[in-house]
């Protein structure tokens, strides 16, 4: 929406914005609201940024304006400040001197081997958004026009061994419980494999359930907001285990929305994931135990090669 419009006043042109080489380059679907789905066209760091800028005049009508500028622009927008969108990145081009357009217009734009190093994402309380905006520059009040376009980011997860997770439940006496998964760092497509084993049980289970959880975590303290999400949650296992019984467990995380795991985003957010495994018994008491895990993105997997030639975990 232009400025123009929000302030009830008519806009006398309309904007386009298109891409260099769009028709081929790779689309990438995106919720940006509770009912509503968009698709942007696929950047990655240090990719040129370039198209062209159609503005069509309405009506035949000449337009006075004080110059045309455009710029490549990375923010953060935090939904409880809705009033302040924190830019980490800001380029700026001007395309027209102070003037008038009497008619349709193409002006040319393009910022090179541009730095994009957060990954795009529309969470439930912060967006990370990278976007072109054009503003023709009027006395009464500027006309703006904003197209997005999606990163992805291909940050591997830090050298540490990526060893298995073994976790113990237990109520004295009453339940000993032993789970395994074969890794603790997991790239979009892989699988998760895990076994639990029954060392004790003394209580009457009536089913188990495993559920991926995504934490955001935005802001700071004091300010700072955690929400939580269940990504997918099946069950493993319907009716009582005996001792000395083992549960396997085969999760494809391919099937679902899932981004990297995100920690502390230019200072202001974090997105963490979770496994959690939920014993219910037959007087509905609950009992779990949740274990973080790290998701990261594989350039193999959006068709692309690892840069320094070695293959990818």
């Amino acid at each position: 929406m232009s400025v123009a419009n929000l302030f009830g006043f008519s806009t006398p042109v309309d904007i386009h914005v298109a891409y260099n080489g769009e028709d081929d380059r790779k689309m990438v679907e995106v919720k940006v609201d509770k009912d509503r789905r968009e698709k942007f066209p696929l950047y990655f760091d240090g990719e040129t940024v370039s198209g062209k800028i159609h503005i069509r005049v309405k009506d035949g009508k000449r337009l006075e304006h004080n110059g045309i500028r455009v710029e490549f622009v990375g923010n953060i927008e935090l939904f409880y400040d809705r009033g302040n969108h924190y830019e980490f990145t800001s380029l700026q081009q001007d395309l027209a001197v102070p003037g008038e357009l009497r008619s349709n217009t193409t002006l040319d734009f393009e910022f090179k081997n541009v730095e994009k190093q957060y990954e795009s994402y529309h969470g439930i309380n912060v967006k990370l958004r990278y976007f072109i905006r054009v503003t023709i520059l009027r006395r009464l009040a500027d006309v703006v026009k904003e197209r997005d376009i999606w990163v992805y980011s291909y940050v591997m997860p830090a050298e540490a061994a990526n060893s298995s997770i073994k976790m113990e439940v237990g109520i004295e006496d009453c339940l000993h419980i032993e789970f395994e998964y074969n890794r603790s760092k997991y790239h979009l497509k892989d699988v998760i494999v895990g076994k639990i084993y029954f060392l004790l049980v003394r209580i009457k289970i009536k089913h188990m359930e495993l559920s991926i959880i995504r934490r955001e975590t935005t802001g700071a303290v004091p300010n700072q907001y955690n929400e939580s999400e269940t990504i997918t949650k099946f069950e493993i296992m319907d009716g009582a285990p005996v001792r000395g019984e083992t549960i396997p467990i085969r999760l494809f995380l391919g099937g679902f929305e899932l981004t990297p795991t995100f920690r502390d985003v230019n200072k202001k957010f974090s997105t963490r994931y979770y496994l959690n495994l939920v014993l219910v018994d037959e007087e509905h008491r609950r009992y779990f135990k949740q274990q973080e895990i790290t998701i990261f993105r594989r350039r193999v997997d959006d068709g692309l090669e690892s840069e320094d030639g070695i293959e990818e975990p």
